[in-house]
């Protein structure tokens, strides 16, 4: 088990989270659903990033209101026009008429203008927001330590920068204008009714309680479908992620059928929670309609009645069925906007759970800067577990002289790079003290810290980009002969060479358009270049044949030299040239020495040799054939 499955193994579990992920966003299959948060509290939280956007959005409410004027007049006018066709005696009063229809026209189409203005003007707001809070997104997840990007799928962390955060967009966009305009239009059609009937007013409002109802009783069910399904659209994401990326793994096993039943599985669960989502939704809508249209009848018949007795005219009848009709309509407005503000709202919570995630620990007061260092490392009893209650590492101490070469081996998961993760502060050690040129390495900032190291992970990792710009990843300053000097030392200029476009090849996603081997000689290369003050090896030429291994080994001697260098192998050839090995076991130092001290004490590092050279017993009886090896 490696030192990277440990830590999936052994994360911290706070409760509830699911097994094996810190701070459970419910984002494995099978895991709880996450009840959601306080609507309000999101809302308010929300509205923070309207800040810089408050001039703009008070432009939009001045259109609004001045649109909201428009719009209480137009009924007004149409029951002058009913009236100016309905005088005693049969007559037409065509003069008043013909004002009042020119004055319609022109508000509808001065609605149609700043309706449309609004829009626009919102959607430029609504895009900068989301801008907003997708950077801050994207920020926070740079400063979250290694542990948490071991503990969350790929796939899931992706869902909520693009997924939840569309949400959020098209609720900002849609629900805003809305709510604004909405809010006036009732306020002021209310307002108009009551000047033009308190009966008619009393008559339309008759509906308000079965709407409420309505909007809270549907509301309660789709808050919580609406966030289990962005929930589930994350799962969705991470499957689809990591099937991927291990395509080649698939297909070698023959899980096509297992991988597709999967997702098949975690596709309907998707489909079952966005179906009663949308059903519960979709309920709203025809229902209210039915609501409408019961109030727009009663309306009508009362009005009849006080028509018959005098107490109104036909003319605002008419204007009172366009008010009750106006009134409804931002309400049902609102009840559809209510809809969106739940699916935005989850959302919101999926990406501010990730924002207040704890980020890693702030540089200590009086943190220095870490210039030259010279690499004089001391760990003093250091212990550190990934979990509490399972210590990795126990009561841990060696020195590594400044310009030393230090080899970490032992079995799988035994800690070892456990050590070079301390060392660079991925983690910080739960016990003990780790020391850089005599001053412990939590009073040195992070930042400076870590760029003292040059590092060659066995699992590499290239960007999209050209091969020159991957190599230059460390030091972007660096010239075209810099870089094809270090990619000779690598020995990676001779495949380079035969590219089509050589060093301005294109790579794919981790360059998949390359070997692995390849891909571990660019690594190489990048480190080269960058010209650290330390350097990490970890299985650095575990996927390069073994030609190619000894060249790469004679570069790596060069760059070691002057170096304080850690070295994590597999396999021994490739550091019994190191000053010191140790051997890790269970969290341990259960020996160290050199290569000949610990062949002569034939302990672990001994048998271990032993077992990768079957000869080897051989080879010791005659010296000069087993110099080679010793």
């Amino acid at each position: 088990m490696s030192d990277g499955a440990k830590r999936q193994t052994q994360a911290p579990q706070p409760a509830p989270a699911i097994p094996g992920r810190p701070g459970g966003f419910g984002n494995q299959r099978g895991g709880p659903v996450v009840k959601p948060k306080n609507f309000k509290s999101t809302l308010k939280r929300l509205w923070h990033y309207f800040g810089k956007e408050r001039k703009m959005l008070s432009l939009i409410f001045a259109l609004i209101l001045i649109d909201a004027v428009i719009m209480f007049t137009a009924p007004y006018l149409i029951g002058r026009s009913v009236d100016a066709m309905s005088l005693t005696g049969g007559g037409v009063d065509f003069g008043l008429l013909e004002v009042t229809v020119l004055v319609l026209l022109i508000a509808y189409v001065a609605d149609a203008v700043l309706t449309f203005m609004q829009g626009w003007l919102m959607a430029g707001v609504s895009q900068r927001i989301v801008k907003n809070l997708r950077g801050a997104l994207f920020g926070k997840l740079q400063k979250l330590p290694v542990s948490f990007f071991d503990t969350r799928t790929h796939g899931e962390l992706m869902s909520r920068l693009s997924n939840d955060i569309d949400n959020v967009s098209n609720t900002i966009s849609q629900s805003t204008t809305q709510l604004m305009s909405g809010s006036i239009l009732i306020l002021g059609t209310l307002g108009m009714m009551i000047a033009l009937s308190p009966i008619l007013t009393v008559a339309t409002l008759i509906t308000i309680p079965l709407v409420y109802w309505l909007t809270r009783s549907i509301a309660k069910r789709t808050s919580v479908l609406f966030k289990n399904q962005q929930i589930q659209l994350g799962k969705l994401n991470g499957h689809i992620e990591e099937t991927v990326t291990g395509l080649q793994v698939v297909k070698a096993f023959n899980h096509e059928n297992k991988v597709i039943e999967e997702f098949e599985e975690v596709n309907q669960a998707l489909r079952e929670v966005g179906l009663k989502a949308q059903i519960w939704s979709g309920f709203l809508m025809p229902i209210m309609n039915v609501i409408n249209n019961l109030g727009f009848a009663v309306v009508a018949v009362v009005g009849a009645v006080l028509a018959i007795q005098g107490d109104v005219t036909i003319g605002i009848i008419a204007s009172f069925l366009t008010y009750s009709r106006q009134f409804v309509r931002p309400l049902n407005d609102l009840a559809n906007t209510f809809n969106v503000l739940q699916s935005g709202v989850a959302g919101a919570e999926r990406v501010f759970e990730v924002l207040d995630e704890q980020e890693e620990p702030a540089d200590r007061p009086g943190a220095v800067e870490l210039k030259d260092p010279k690499g004089h490392v001391v760990f003093e009893n250091v212990s550190f577990g990934y979990r509490p209650d399972v210590p990795i590492l126990k009561d841990v101490s060696f020195e590594s002289p400044e310009g030393s070469s230090t080899a970490l081996v032992g079995p799988t998961g035994a800690g070892k790079t456990t050590v070079v993760n301390l060392l660079t502060r991925f983690y910080d050690v739960t016990g003990g003290a780790i020391y850089l040129d005599g001053r412990d390495i939590r009073d040195y900032t992070r930042d400076s810290l870590r760029k003292s190291f040059g590092i060659v992970l066995q699992d590499t990792y290239l960007f999209s980009g050209t091969i020159k710009e991957n190599i230059k990843y460390g030091r972007p300053d660096a010239t075209d002969a810099e870089v094809e000097t270090a990619a000779k030392m690598a020995n990676a200029d001779v495949f380079i060479k035969r590219l089509p476009k050589q060093y301005d090849t294109l790579l794919s996603e981790n360059g998949s358009n390359l070997s692995q081997g390849q891909r571990q000689l660019l690594a190489i290369a990048r480190v080269i270049l960058a010209k650290p003050g330390l350097l990490i090896l970890d299985e650095a030429t575990s996927s390069i044949d073994t030609r190619t291994e000894l060249h790469i080994q004679e570069a790596l001697l060069q760059i070691q030299q002057g170096r304080t260098s850690f070295i994590i192998a597999h396999r021994l050839n490739t550091i019994r040239d190191a000053d010191t090995i140790m051997v890790v076991d269970q969290g341990r130092i259960v020996e160290q020495g050199s290569h000949d001290q610990l062949i002569e004490q034939q302990g672990r590092y001994y048998n271990m040799f032993v077992n990768q050279f079957k000869n080897l017993e051989t080879l010791l009886d005659d010296p000069e054939k087993g110099h080679g090896l010793a």
